[in-house]
């Protein structure tokens, strides 16, 4: 399961964690019974997750166990499902709203198929709950399992800066994820988020180089 799925679980009690869970967690999980996969290794038969609260600094890191997760919905299936089409938040939500344009840069710089909002937007539109908000930003996500090449990437940058919504995009590649931005400014180091921590990267094919094994 990748960094940025959402997995619908039973409730609190699905969860592991060397010490006690917020006491908001299992109200939270009630309303929304939905995790997101942390960007970490993950332990035998255990998932990284992390809990989202009502506000911005209650988040919770924890562990799922494979056999606990009811459902799993990545960032791309998202896209490919369209749920902001029918969503009544649109008109409030600009983030919500934006997503009908981004299908569109995407397609035209053929990425259909290798996009997926993340962060609040993702959520709400997994779990239905109203978790965006008027203020939000529109985090994506662009599946780049081979090097993205450098005008396209300027061109997707510059398209998702025109949008009415700041919109972040990071470009998940086999060793990590960078940012969109950086990756087109092309100054090294680029910030590489690995499941080990980030780390800096001095050459701009290093996100596409996994490291052997020792």
């Amino acid at each position: 399961m990748r960094t940025h799925a959402l997995l619908r679980i039973a409730g609190a009690d699905a969860l592991h964690r060397e010490i006690a869970l917020p006491v908001w967690v299992a109200a939270q999980l009630r309303c929304a019974p939905w995790v997101v996969v942390r960007r970490e290794r993950l332990r035998p038969d255990l998932i990284p997750v992390g809990v989202r609260g009502p506000t911005r600094a209650q988040r919770c890191a924890a562990w799922l166990p494979k056999s606990q997760v009811l459902e799993c919905v990545e960032p791309l299936q998202l896209a490919a499902r369209r749920g902001w089409a029918g969503s009544p938040r649109r008109a409030q939500v600009p983030a919500l709203a934006a997503l009908e344009a981004v299908e569109l840069i995407m397609a035209g710089l053929g990425l259909a198929g290798r996009w997926g909002p993340a962060g609040s937007v993702a959520f709400e539109l997994a779990s239905g709950l109203a978790t965006a908000r008027t203020g939000s930003d529109l985090d994506l996500i662009v599946q780049a399992d081979e090097p993205l090449p450098r005008r396209r990437a300027a061109a997707l940058h510059g398209e998702l800066a025109r949008l009415a919504v700041r919109a972040d995009a990071l470009l998940e590649a086999p060793a990590g994820a960078v940012s969109l931005g950086e990756y087109v400014r092309a100054e090294a180091p680029l910030l590489l988020r690995t499941p080990d921590g980030a780390r800096l990267v001095r050459e701009p094919h290093d996100p596409w180089i996994v490291p052997a094994a020792a």
